[in-house]
């Protein structure tokens, strides 16, 4: 291949906890990495990230601040706070362009860009969400045990995600604003269960510096609730650059991905929320992991 300048081995595209610890482990692996980030997080809205043993608490920035003082002391990883805007795959090398016109070249690259939420149309909800709305009872569950809680959702899967929320707190509502998707044996057993279903419409959610208070329904009533969880959030894809290389997507907007997050498009890696729509702080983290092992062994490979 032509001496090229700026070449490495890889380029990693997002510098959340997936992208971050492939940055690791490759950095480790004595390779030139460049790790591109916009600062443009999924967790922007988060308060505290859960679920993470040693950092259970801690908040995003504080995370990434860490992490990055980390990968300091690899002198083979380069941080740049840029947008990516184009990558074009050549014969032995991917070319990649920055807003700024900054041209990279690498090897192998690495899309750890997430998805970009969008929620339901209900006023207030935006003004709580990541601080007493959320998606994922899992990681902000335990924070709310046993208060007044509420379900927002009515898809397909409402009647799981309903139960699975009620492992939290007893003490639940579950507002589907509009005519309920449950036959009548799952109403029955919501019902058997101290759940109560509301197919109200919501006209606006009451909340005060960003804590949830209550429902108020179009019909006038109120209902008291101190945190929501919401089901059937749409996630689309912050970056669609990998969809342009070949990389396929699935009917729900996730791209599709091998083992450790290859594609079919050779060199092409995709980690994290963009091939699973959602994963969570520790399940991103081991994702960049098992890929930075996995991008290691390849260029092993083709060098031996």
């Amino acid at each position: 291949m032509k001496e090229l300048r700026n070449l490495f081995d890889i380029v990693i595209v997002g510098g959340g906890p997936a992208g971050l610890s492939a940055a690791l482990v490759l950095g480790r692996s004595k390779r030139k990495v460049m790790l591109i980030d916009d600062n443009k997080p999924r967790h922007n809205v988060t308060y505290e990230s859960h679920g993470y043993l040693t950092r259970d608490g801690i908040t995003p920035h504080e995370f990434k601040n860490i992490s990055r003082n980390e990968l300091a002391k690899y002198k083979h990883v380069e941080l740049m706070n840029e947008q990516v805007v184009h990558v074009e795959k050549k014969e032995k090398h991917f070319e990649t362009i920055t807003k700024n016109g900054v041209k990279l070249y690498s090897l192998k690259i690495l899309f750890a860009t997430g998805v970009t939420d969008h929620l339901p149309h209900i006023d207030g909800l935006k003004e709580i969400y990541g601080r007493s709305a959320f998606p994922c009872p899992y990681c902000d569950g335990w924070e709310f045990r046993d208060q007044p809680l509420a379900v927002i959702g009515n898809s397909d899967r409402i009647f799981e995600y309903t139960r699975s929320v009620q492992n939290w707190s007893s003490n639940l509502v579950l507002f589907t604003n509009g005519s309920a998707n449950l036959n009548m044996e799952q109403k029955k057993n919501l019902v058997q269960h101290q759940i109560t279903i509301i197919e109200n419409k919501i006209k606006h959610l009451n909340s005060e510096n960003g804590k949830l208070q209550s429902f108020q329904l179009e019909n006038g009533k109120l209902i008291l609730r101190t945190a929501a969880f919401i089901e059937g959030i749409k996630e689309t894809q912050s970056c669609k650059i990998p969809e342009k290389l070949g990389c396929r997507i699935d009917e729900n907007d996730a791209y599709i991905t091998k083992q450790n997050g290859l594609t079919d498009v050779s060199g092409l890696y995709i980690i994290g929320d963009a091939k699973n729509l959602f994963s969570g702080l520790i399940k991103s983290a081991s994702e960049g992991y098992c890929a930075g092992v996995s991008i290691n062994s390849e260029i092993i490979e083709e060098n031996w």
